[in-house]
């Protein structure tokens, strides 16, 4: 119960935290910050969409493979 409580609490309720690393606070404190910002927030994202991709082709092959032969 302890534990249902635990990730209860951790959804609804976050700490706000300055994780970045310290080339990529360089880089983006240079003079053309704005440009490189959007490049890092664009990389973030590509990077963050391809696991999600994955799973989601690996979870419809192996959907295809255990029901699709159901004829």
């Amino acid at each position: 119960m302890k534990i249902f409580f635990f990730f209860l609490f951790s959804f609804f309720f976050s700490l706000s935290t300055q994780a970045q690393c310290a080339m990529c606070r360089a880089a983006l404190e240079s003079e053309d910050g704005a440009v490189k910002a959007e490049a890092v927030n664009d990389g973030i994202v590509y990077l963050m969409a391809i696991p999600y991709i994955l799973v989601g082709v690996l979870g419809y092959v192996i959907y295809k493979m255990r029901y699709g032969k159901k004829k």
